[in-house]
């Protein structure tokens, strides 16, 4: 079951968080991973970690906000059979608070990462009438989000950008999905605890917002994405799967 092996994979974001554990899962179920990140040292930590547990991955250090460069890595790697758009940063704050600088980085990296790296690779996938492109969205591309103005507009833009492949190149043999975690313990959610006044107080906020009374775990991620990148997912494209904690139970 779930068995990736003979299949080649690109996660971008993959040096730290959900992205390294999306890695970590599909290289221990067979998969190759090409683990792509600005960040060159947590990059090669987790071809380390991967290598180390015998499976096969390579790092390349990508800006996915970089046309160009996702374009190369193309000639590179060639065709894929997984496409994890993984690679986001994050914002704090309402729209008085968010300039809009604040929201060109985000969408630079959000959305406009989303399209250059599906743009770039979908050709192949097309070509062969197979591929699982899997976008990390958010529980924020779902419902509103307290003083998350930038990262909300850009992740409800995840969700409509997958649901509009789906729409359009389904049929062609490749599906498109995007999960929503909720709050997620990661260096990620780390680094917005330290834009709070009180670190401690906001992170026991935010583990309440979840009915299981506790933020997920990048591995409990990883396992969603390792279904939908699998061959028993092949029904399932266009979806939003939530992975919040119930956080979304009644909104």
């Amino acid at each position: 079951m779930f068995n990736l092996t003979g299949k080649t994979a690109l996660v971008t974001g993959a040096g730290s968080g959900i992205g390294r554990a999306i890695a970590q899962r599909f290289a221990a179920a067979g998969a190759q991973v090409c683990v792509a990140d600005l960040d060159a040292k947590g990059g090669a930590e987790t071809v380390a970690l991967i290598t180390a547990a015998g499976g096969r991955a390579e790092f390349v250090a990508l800006d996915v906000a970089d046309e160009e460069a996702v374009g190369a890595l193309v000639w590179r790697l060639g065709a894929l059979d997984i496409l994890v758009n993984n690679a986001g940063i994050g914002h704090v704050g309402t729209i008085l608070q968010t300039t809009g600088a604040d929201l060109d980085r985000l969408y630079r990296v959000n959305v406009r990462g989303v399209f250059n790296v599906t743009k770039a690779f979908l050709p192949t996938m097309l070509a062969r009438k197979k591929g699982s492109v899997i976008n990390i969205a958010s529980i924020g591309g779902i419902v509103a989000v307290r003083d998350r103005f930038a990262y909300v507009t850009t992740k409800f833009a995840v969700v409509g950008i997958t649901k509009q492949l789906a729409l359009d190149h389904s049929a062609e043999g490749v599906r498109f999905n995007c999960i929503c975690p909720g709050r997620v313990e990661t260096p990620f959610v780390q680094n917005r605890l330290k834009e709070y006044a009180d670190p401690e107080k906001a992170y026991r906020e935010m583990s309440a917002t979840q009915l299981i009374g506790r933020m997920g775990r990048p591995e409990e991620i990883a396992a969603a994405a390792h279904y939908l990148a699998s061959d028993e997912s092949e029904l399932v494209t266009g979806a939003s799967l939530m992975a919040d904690g119930g956080w979304s139970v009644g909104k």
